[in-house]
């Protein structure tokens, strides 16, 4: 890895999980009426559509987490929360004038696990009543591992989810100490087991390079121990240190933290080794089997990236229920009250619980196609005039520097990412970014790039 580079890339950039990034979502929020024609229009082109549910509770606080939740070990808060969630799922129907065919769902937090099988048995039968089920669907849902129990597997198994997403981030207890991590590796291996037991076939862990204490030793140890119970995906992902969004990461000092080109070490390496092991780099952080979807969804050209991260599927419509959820039309975005107690009180009252939320500009749909073909495909074409925009024009000298760099090859109408170029693919995309070089942050809003 070029040093020079890291030390010239290494800035703060977007992870590109939406285009317009949020810091750039228009300042005025869409209205409810608003969203409604958006939601209605993009339904009336596809009746397909996928859902995220936000279950924002966990028991700990995991330091590192820069996620939306809320920490408590009262109980009581599962059935109204769920009340909640399925009377905003009640006004969307209402919206609908036919069953939505379901496409993908997922499960994310917070920890779903926190809650009651029973919960969640009423939460997911109530919408999978009211849905009819895609050919090819997917139900997935995210677990804490130490925190999960078989019988949480086995309800979910029963109404038919087949992917499960297991949070390890790492399997250090020094580590997973200093980020009050409360689990070990026998909770791992066990949820595993029980998942293979109950046939789910498609079965992800999380894990962070670039922790606190974390060496190559970390990462050379956590990739024998996947060697051993070999999960279908790996999201491999980069720590975020945004202590100015999530202050529990002041529990540590930053002089804990492996930076810059101490930390795309830490990367390169798990990258190896999982490719020792038979797993394909997809994207950017993640890896699966060859025998997964995912790797056939990029080596079939349908690969997504959308909020939940990357996708098989590409639905244009993306509902999105519970506090701080994020839905999506392609035309618009809006987010979800992020308290719990706004998100329940605007859902009490029939409203929908829109925090904030952005109306995309025909440009910004030209330059979210290309920054998701760069995320998917490593490369983009712009070879129609509907895809010329004033902006593409002005980007030209960016590239230009990045082609310069080795990181991508420039055609005259298009691009494509070099091997060299993939570990800075957020800088890439960024060059294309309008919204960000038309309001250009004064302070950091991001995670650094490397």
């Amino acid at each position: 890895m070029n040093q020079a580079l890291i030390q010239k890339y290494n800035v703060p950039a977007p992870r590109y999980t939406s285009y317009p990034t949020i810091p750039y979502w228009q300042d005025e929020k869409p209205r409810a009426a608003e969203w409604a024609k958006h939601v209605q229009a993009a339904f009336t082109k596809n009746r397909e559509i996928s859902l995220y549910l936000h279950l924002p509770y966990c028991e700990a606080l995991c330091t590192y987490c820069g996620c939306n939740k809320r920490i408590t070990k009262n109980h009581a808060v599962e059935a109204p929360y769920i009340d909640s969630v399925l009377q905003e799922w009640a006004m969307y129907r209402v919206l609908l004038p036919q069953k939505p065919i379901l496409r993908e769902l997922h499960l994310g937090g917070g920890t779903p696990t926190f809650f009651q099988p029973e919960e969640l048995h009423r939460l997911i039968s109530t919408i999978l009543a009211d849905v009819e089920l895609s050919d090819a669907y997917e139900l997935g849902f995210e677990a804490h591992p130490g925190t999960t129990r078989r019988a949480h597997l086995e309800v979910l198994a029963d109404l038919g989810f087949r992917r499960l997403s297991i949070g390890i981030q790492d399997f250090d207890p020094k580590i997973l100490k200093i980020i009050n991590r409360h689990q070990n590796y026998n909770h791992v291996r066990e949820v595993t087991q029980w998942a293979r037991e109950l046939n789910y076939n498609s079965i992800n862990y999380d894990l962070i390079f670039g922790l606190p204490l974390q060496t190559q030793e970390n990462i050379i140890d956590n990739m024998a121990k996947l060697a051993v119970l070999k999960p279908e995906r790996l999201a491999f992902y980069s720590y975020a240190h945004v202590p100015w969004v999530s202050p529990s990461q002041r529990a540590y000092s930053e002089a804990d933290l492996p930076k810059g080109a101490e930390k795309r070490a830490l990367y390169e390496t798990g990258r190896r080794l999982l490719e020792e092991l038979g797993y394909q780099e997809i994207g950017l952080d993640h890896f699966a089997l060859p025998t997964d979807g995912l790797y056939q969804a990029l080596k079939g050209g349908t690969l997504h990236r959308n909020f939940m991260g990357y996708t098989p599927f590409d639905t244009k419509l993306n509902l999105a229920l519970g506090a701080s959820s994020i839905g999506d039309t392609w035309t618009a975005y809006v987010q979800n009250e992020k308290k719990i107690e706004d998100y329940q009180a605007a859902i009490a009252t029939g409203n929908f619980p829109i925090l904030k939320g952005h109306l995309l500009s025909p440009e910004d749909q030209i330059l979210r196609k290309h920054i998701l073909n760069i995320m998917c495909r490593y490369e983009t074409y712009w070879p129609h005039t509907a895809d010329q925009t004033t902006f593409l024009a002005e980007a030209k000298d960016r590239l230009k520097l990045l082609a310069r760099d080795g990181l991508i090859e420039l055609e005259q109408q298009g691009l494509r990412v070099t091997n060299n170029g993939r570990p800075f693919i957020r800088n890439i995309c960024m060059a294309l970014d309008g919204r960000y070089w038309d309001k250009k942050p004064g302070g950091q809003l991001f995670s650094q790039a490397v």
